[in-house]
């Protein structure tokens, strides 16, 4: 299986898809499941060398991150936390032989259930944790160690879990600097560092407190920061630190690496979301999915899908709507289930939890269904190979 042009990297809860478009982004073909049906929560690639990653597991198998070395063809895991599975193993013979188990001791034993977030930046492969913590590996996921600095920061404590459970699902590199790393905790809010994980810094200032208006919600800003329950974050290209975010309550916008966020949240038709995205070369033209409401469904408002975009960071928005359905739809769009190309005109993909991946090649303006029928769509990121 050669993944020429665009390939989209797809984690369910039924393990790990890829579907093939090509150099033309068209006809696209589904290869998979891989991963051995396991929940895949997020998934990375080098295209340089071929080489991608998915990261997942859960109560039954622990926590692991699988690897493939051809472009997707096989797959081998480095199991990091001990399961269920485990324990029927220990006890049973029989079974053990029968899926293989030994008792060779795991890394990190029962720290953690879950792999839920990747990102390969410099050489580095980075995998964030539920509960969470900052795991990295220099030889390509074999082998890793905990980022202890943030495990045990001042203000560990205090972290309080999301709905999801306390899950470290956001991590941003800069492509410049190999020191520089963002990374998002529910509900803990963002977190810097600026040489390479020995101190981390922890930011969620409002930059204009008063123009905040309180909102009676839990997740709301409040007390000169802004909700802790940060959703998903991106760096926008170029060399100023420029970030967005999508919050449980809110977008928000900071041109100081998250030393400040400002609300550009009016304009949109809700404070809630989980994806966000920005172009591959203007940091001023910005993607979202709102839905409704944390406690209204989490499906499109009106039960009509649109994706919303900005051209001026957020000062203004348009609804993005053709070829998404209008009607009785009641989908939602998790975190890590949006993603973009880097190709001219732009492409973006969002996956659903009924299945689906919808693409637009034209930066939001169409949209078409390209993959259908899957399982509960977790997460969608792109490899290029062009």
């Amino acid at each position: 299986m050669k993944l020429d042009g665009v390939t989209i990297l797809i984690g369910t809860t039924k393990g790990a898809f890829l579907a093939l478009g090509g150099a033309d982004r068209s006809g696209w073909t589904v290869k998979g499941p891989f991963c051995d049906g396991w929940p895949i929560n997020h998934l990375a690639g080098d295209s340089e060398r071929g080489v991608l990653w998915a990261g997942g597991g859960g109560e039954w198998s622990g926590a692991g991150v699988w690897c493939s070395t051809d472009e997707g063809e096989s797959w081998n895991v480095t199991r990091l936390t001990k399961g269920t599975m485990d324990d029927w193993a220990a006890n049973d013979p029989e079974f053990a032989k029968m899926i293989g188990w030994t008792d060779t001791p795991l890394p990190f034993a029962e720290q953690f259930s879950q792999i839920w977030s990747l990102g390969y930046a410099h050489g580095k492969l980075y995998a964030g944790t539920k509960p969470a913590n900052l795991l990295v590996s220099n030889d390509d996921g074999k082998t890793w160690a905990a980022m202890q600095e943030l495990t045990n920061h001042e203000s560990a404590e205090s972290w309080n879990p999301g709905a999801a459970g306390l899950v470290l699902h956001t991590i941003v590199s800069d492509p410049q600097n190999p020191q520089k790393l963002w990374v998002g905790i529910s509900a803990a809010g963002v977190f810097a560092t600026e040489d390479g994980g020995k101190t981390w810094e922890r930011r969620n200032r409002l930059s204009n407190v008063e123009a905040c208006v309180h909102v009676d919600h839990p997740a709301a800003p409040r007390d000169g920061e802004t909700g802790h329950c940060v959703h998903n974050m991106m760096r926008a290209p170029g060399k100023d630190d420029l970030l967005y975010q999508q919050n449980h309550h809110g977008v928000w916008r900071s041109g100081d690496g998250g030393r400040s966020w400002d609300d550009i949240t009016t304009g949109l038709p809700s404070t809630f979301g989980f994806p966000i995205r920005i172009h591959p070369r203007d940091p001023n033209m910005i993607w979202t999915l709102p839905l409704n409401g944390d406690s209204a469904g989490r499906f499109p408002p009106d039960a009509a899908a649109a994706v919303w975009r900005s051209k001026d960071g957020g000062d203004s928005w348009q609804a993005m709507r053709n070829g998404l359905p209008q009607e009785s739809c009641f989908f939602t769009v998790l975190r890590q289930a949006m993603a973009g190309d880097t190709q001219d005109p732009a492409g973006l993909y969002f996956g659903t939890n009924s299945g689906s991946v919808f693409a637009s090649l034209d930066e939001g303006e169409n949209w078409q269904e390209v993959v259908r029928h899957l399982p509960t769509i977790l997460a969608v990121e792109v490899f290029e190979n062009t």
